[in-house]
């Protein structure tokens, strides 16, 4: 099945930032369910090779909702952020980045999945509201709540990491 390789060799890099983000900044959970995902897929290819990427980013959505009901877990508390630099270098970009995914593992997983998919995968509200299955009222609201809650929680930081 040289097209499932194909997809991911292409797409896994991508897929694994999705996955990192809507588990709230855990790598390793990131790597877990985008592995069950891919091992998924392959199972089911010749249904799905028509729309590999729209099946991967629904299926990385629901597992990262089910990792949540699966474990009765508290949050981990974030560590305080130390001195601010006077200059933005690229180090200060790796804090602004650990500081959105902070920020997004604050969030509920349902607006949390809204955010990474709408602002990271650059998705559509409609291919997010159908990645959900969801409404795309639904996806507007969760919209504009999560990015008020963004900004409580980020302060005046920039909220534009990629």
């Amino acid at each position: 099945m040289q097209d499932f390789e194909d997809f991911v060799a292409l797409r896994s890099q991508a897929l694994l930032r999705t996955a990192y983000l809507l588990c709230g900044g855990d790598k390793g959970a990131a790597e877990d369910i985008l592995q069950d995902v891919l091992m998924s897929m392959y199972g089911k290819w010749r249904r799905i090779r028509t729309s590999p990427e729209a099946y991967a980013r629904t299926a990385l959505a629901n597992a990262a909702a089910n990792r949540w009901r699966r474990r009765s877990r508290k949050p981990e508390a974030p560590l305080e952020l130390g001195a601010v630099p006077t200059s933005r270098g690229h180090e200060q970009q790796v804090v602004d980045a650990d500081s959105v995914v902070r920020a997004l593992g604050q969030l509920p997983r349902k607006m949390r999945a809204v955010l990474v998919l709408r602002f990271f995968d650059d998705l559509s509200e409609a291919e997010t509201a159908r990645t959900l299955g969801c409404g795309i009222g639904t996806v507007k609201s969760q919209t504009s709540r999560g990015l008020a809650r963004m900004r409580e929680l980020m302060g005046e930081q920039v909220l534009t990491w990629n």
